[in-house]
């Protein structure tokens, strides 16, 4: 998981964003009620966050300009946040596609009226009714940042370029691989698999039956011996960059423009295979207590300048593209010039090559019925192929 931390303080209140009708409310059919209009705001908002998410830069604007207090209880993973959920203590989550199909499933979460939130329109498409935060065209949750997962390396020490995942299971660079430390690996080697090995069949690397599951563990399985470390943090895999114990890994635009800025010769690329991504969703709790405070929160963290911002300090790429305005003309303390360039937030065929992350489900979704494996036996399997079992 990416938990980035840099700080960009912009000023400036959005209060026309947030201007929503009365209140009101509609029954989903088998599901939970949907607020058709906001309400009065309830004075308080408890969040469970990603850390640098609730910034005080645009946290005291928002407080100010609606009279929501924010308390934000950071989480340390996908699991922690499920589990803090549904404690029934919190309004809402910034959850990311390996846990949002948890919380929809479990009706932890209810669903959301995007007619509520301004901005919404000027999103992305990729993001306006993902996989991972909409069912059958009920939304569960609005996007908020995003991110691809590139083949990083070392331009000096790895030749020539690489343009495949492949080379992340050759062992030419044995003890020189770093890869992210999380059971989602999985998806890519299945999406590797599914260009390489198409007798397999693999459609979607996160609905994945025991034969297709079983080749990609298997993959990373061999893939163990070359691994130096699995990073937990982009600071991990930043130090094993800079001090040469990794000269090839997969990584996010994070780490490759903080490298290159160190003037560690690195560069990244998106393979042939294409490659897998995250984007995080704000979802609100089904039981929550203070749902209009968390419609202006959500339409509040989607406005360009507040995207800015959290684009800014965290180093992800914004679901609204109208804060590309801004992010060209000025830039912060997180240091990058042409920022939505940089990180294809204009580019429909950069989404096109994202297999955005969504939590595996038995249920495979279509025709095949309850044939996929799920989740909890992609965590085990990690952990043994990370125990060398």
């Amino acid at each position: 998981m990416r938990r980035i931390r840099r700080v960009h303080v912009l000023a400036a209140a959005l209060t026309a964003a947030l201007c929503v009708p009365a209140s009101g409310v509609s029954s989903a059919a088998g599901g939970p009620t949907v607020i058709t209009k906001a309400g009065k705001n309830e004075t308080a908002l408890n969040l469970i966050a990603w850390e640098g998410y609730t910034q005080p830069q645009w946290v005291k604007p928002f407080t100010k300009a609606t009279g929501c207090k924010v308390r934000a209880k950071y989480g340390g993973s996908s699991d922690e946040m499920v589990t803090l959920m549904r404690t029934g203590q919190y309004d809402a989550v910034s959850a990311s596609g390996d846990a949002s199909l948890r919380l929809i499933v479990g009706k932890d979460v209810r669903s959301i009226n995007p007619n509520l939130i301004p901005d919404f329109k000027n999103f992305i498409p990729a993001l306006k009714s993902p996989q991972h935060n909409t069912v059958k065209g009920v939304h569960y949750g609005i996007s908020l940042q995003w991110g691809p997962n590139t083949l990083l390396y070392n331009t000096k020490k790895v030749k020539p370029a690489p343009t495949s995942w492949g080379v992340l299971y050759s062992s030419k660079y044995k003890g020189k691989i770093t890869v992210p430390d999380n059971a989602i690996q999985i998806a890519d080697a299945a999406l590797y698999l599914s260009k390489t090995k198409p007798a397999l069949g693999i459609k979607d690397p996160y609905e994945l039956n025991d034969t297709q599951f079983k080749a990609a563990v298997d993959l990373l399985k061999k893939q163990r011996p070359l691994i130096k470390k699995y990073w937990l943090t982009a600071g991990d895999e930043i130090d094993l960059f800079k001090n040469g114990g990794a000269v090839l890994g997969a990584s996010w635009p994070y780490q490759t423009n903080t490298l290159k800025g160190s003037g560690v010769k690195v560069q990244a690329v998106v393979p042939t295979e294409g490659m897998t991504g995250w984007a995080d969703t704000w979802m609100l709790a089904s039981k929550a207590k203070h749902p209009n405070c968390m419609y202006k929160w959500m339409a509040w963290m989607v406005t360009p300048h507040v995207q800015t911002q959290v684009a800014e300090y965290f180093g992800d790429a914004p679901a609204n593209p109208k804060a590309c305005a801004e992010l060209y003309k000025t830039y912060g303390s997180y240091g990058v010039k042409n920022f939505c360039t940089l990180y294809s937030v204009n580019d429909q065929s950069f989404y096109n090559s994202i297999s955005f992350w969504k939590t595996p489900q038995a249920d495979c979704g279509d025709t095949r019925g309850q044939t996929c494996v799920s989740y909890d036996k992609w965590v085990t399997a990690f952990q043994a192929v990370k125990a060398g079992s």
